[in-house]
């Protein structure tokens, strides 16, 4: 079947790539980008080094345009961040037959509730697959002795996330971006172990 992982680059989402590819899923990996800011970049360098397909999907600007706009709003990155989640599931669901990401148990954005995945599959006949029944300390355990790992401070350039693009469309404007995403450490793959 026809199955693309949502792929940032990260563990979360190589290690779905991985599970996927050996259980023999025909995946691949579809990193989505706006036109604003090639955050895709990362993605597809991560996905060559694991020797995966790798496909980058534009979507139209006015979805990342009022994620923005609402993130502004909330002075908070959520609602807008999962608006742009939903709406990419909506999008691929027509070009797909079974959709994953790297969303996990912990995860609060992006993700989807019980009741949001089950209208997913039904609305559009398809599969819905997430790592949501594994902790990060799982994760962390079998990325570790799966991948090389980079880690630092997020920056525009190390991930393929979505908050990328909304945090060089915040610049843009002009907008504080330590005031409405908080510093965190990145972890992206850079190949196998």
């Amino acid at each position: 079947m026809n199955t693309a992982v949502l792929y940032s680059g990260g563990k979360d989402s190589s290690l779905m790539a991985v599970i996927l590819d050996k259980l023999n899923y025909d995946i691949e990996l579809v990193t989505v980008n706006f036109g604003v800011f090639n955050s895709w970049k990362p993605a597809k360098e991560t996905a060559k080094s694991l020797g995966f397909k790798h496909k980058i999907i534009k979507l139209d600007k006015t979805i990342l345009t009022t994620a923005t706009e609402q993130i502004i709003n909330d002075n908070f990155p959520n609602n807008g961040i999962n608006y742009i989640h939903h709406q990419v599931l909506d999008t691929l669901a027509k070009k797909y037959d079974i959709l994953a990401d790297g969303t996990r148990r912990e995860d609060k954005i992006p993700k989807l509730t019980h009741s949001e995945i089950q209208s997913l599959e039904d609305r559009n006949n398809l599969q819905y697959l997430n790592l949501t029944g594994i902790g990060y300390k799982t994760i962390n355990d079998i990325s570790d002795n799966l991948f090389k790992i980079q880690q630092e401070e997020s920056n525009l350039n190390n991930s393929s996330d979505y908050e990328m693009e909304v945090r060089y469309l915040l610049q843009e404007q002009n907008q504080s971006i330590c005031n409405i995403f908080p510093k965190h450490i990145q972890s992206r793959v850079i190949g196998w172990k």
